[in-house]
This record gives structure tokens, C-alpha cells and sequence, in this order.
């Protein structure tokens, strides 16, 4: 009789622990999910750089493409030309900002082979909208426009 009311207590007793976990995850999932998807910035209404996010195994992953834009002489428009991907390095979300980090190793070898890797984050604004920002710079970073894959 004791022990049974000694399971029951403590089943009692740990009942708010439980909820707590199970509601404190539920709001990492739900705060993760709203970077999933594909994110596209321009510049001058060409291709900037194109971020996708994933959670497939339950923790985000992604890549990005960042776009050089050039043109031939002063007189003729600039085109887009997108770089290789990249993999996002070091995901992590706090809120509404996704920090990860990039290599640079491979923008312009052979100078940067031996670069460091950069701190990027991705900053929430507005439904489906956000700022791609490297954390190297002050600006405000290149307006991202989210869509499902």
C-alpha cells in the first residue's frame, strides 16, 4: 500500500516537470520552423543570394548562394552570376534570429584559402520577411523574402 501511494505521489509530484519539457520543446520546434524555407534577397532587382533552411532530423541545417553581380563596361547593365553553395555552419537560433557561420576559404582561392569563417545571421522582420546580415558589418543587411520549397 505504502509504495503505491509513494508511485502515485511522485507521479503527481513530476507531472508539471514533464509538461514543462514537453511544452519548452514544442516552442524550440515552433521557433525553429519559422526559418524553414527558401529565402531570396536582391540587389537592383537581380539575384542576391538565395538561403535555404532545413530542420529534416530535427535541428536546422542549410546553404546558401551569394550572386556577383559585374557588367562589362560603365554603359552596359550589370547581369547576375550565382557563386557556388555553401553550407551553413554552426546553426543556431536565439528568437528571431538564426546565427550561423560561412566559409570563405573557397570565394577567391587561392588568397583565401587559410580565411576564417564568417558570422552570418538571418533576422525575422515580418511574415516571411527577414535581413540576411554578416555580423562583420553595421548595415541593416539584404532584405529575404521567404517561400515554401
Amino acid at each position: 500500500m505504502r509504495i503505491r501511494r509513494y508511485i502515485l505521489t511522485m507521479l503527481v509530484a513530476l507531472a508539471p516537470v514533464a509538461l514543462y519539457a514537453q511544452e519548452n520543446g514544442s516552442s524550440t520546434v515552433q521557433n525553429t520552423l519559422k526559418f524553414v524555407g527558401v529565402w531570396r534577397g536582391q540587389f537592383d532587382n537581380l539575384p542576391g543570394a538565395d538561403l535555404v533552411i532545413d530542420n529534416e532530423g530535427g535541428s536546422l541545417h542549410g546553404a546558401i548562394v551569394f550572386y556577383l553581380h559585374k557588367r562589362p563596361d560603365t554603359s552596359s547593365p550589370y547581369t547576375s552570376t550565382p557563386g557556388l553553395p555553401g553550407p551553413l555552419l554552426n546553426v543556431h537560433a536565439v528568437g528571431k534570429t538564426l546565427h550561423f557561420q560561412l566559409s570563405h576559404r573557397l570565394a577567391h582561392p587561392p588568397s583565401t584559402l587559410h580565411d576564417p569563417l564568417m558570422d552570418f545571421h538571418l533576422t525575422i522582420t515580418g511574415p516571411d520577411q527577414g535581413a540576411l546580415g554578416n555580423d562583420s558589418e553595421s548595415s541593416l543587411g539584404l532584405a529575404m523574402k521567404r517561400s515554401d520549397y
